[in-house]
């Protein structure tokens, strides 16, 4: 799956350092959010979809650097026109499969659907363009005889 395009004047937040102390790195909600340029509202949306699974600590989330990886793969998969049910098999086969074999291949059929779906919407667009500039050829033609028409009567 590509990455995703930053959004004009999006600050961009650096890549993560090493705690230093052995511990693995953690990300607030907001961070996560503001790296990824999504609300945290979504980010939960997620969580209570069972896609990320942050540590609470109370009513504070933590979320790991599996979690923003995974977050980084749900927002990819979306921007690519992956269902929420799609994206969450192959985050499933993801944690599964650690040749990865069963994800690329089902990772694979998806997008080889989703090209077909793009180029059958781009013969519809084309197919679409070609009437609409027949029609607006033919109001011009019509529209350019009706003004010859109509200057020939008025000098009468």
């Amino acid at each position: 799956m590509s990455a995703r395009s930053p959004r004009a004047g999006a600050k961009r937040v650096p890549p993560p350092r090493p705690t230093g102390d052995g511990t693995e790195r953690l990300y607030s909600i907001g961070e996560l959010a503001q790296e990824l340029e999504v609300t945290t509202r979504a980010i939960r949306f997620y969580e209570a979809k069972g896609l990320i699974a942050p540590v609470r600590r109370g009513v504070h989330r933590s979320y790991s650097r599996r979690d923003r990886a995974r977050l980084r793969l749900i927002l990819r998969g979306k921007n690519l026109g992956f269902t929420l049910e799609e994206v969450a098999q192959y985050l499933r086969l993801y944690d599964a499969d650690p040749a990865q074999i069963a994800q690329t291949q089902m990772l694979l059929a998806h997008v080889e659907r989703a090209i077909g779906h793009l180029q059958e919407k781009r013969a519809d667009i084309d197919r679409t363009l070609k009437e609409l500039k027949e029609i607006r050829n033919q109001c011009a033609e019509h529209l350019s005889r009706k003004d010859v028409a109509s200057a020939g009567a008025l000098k009468s």
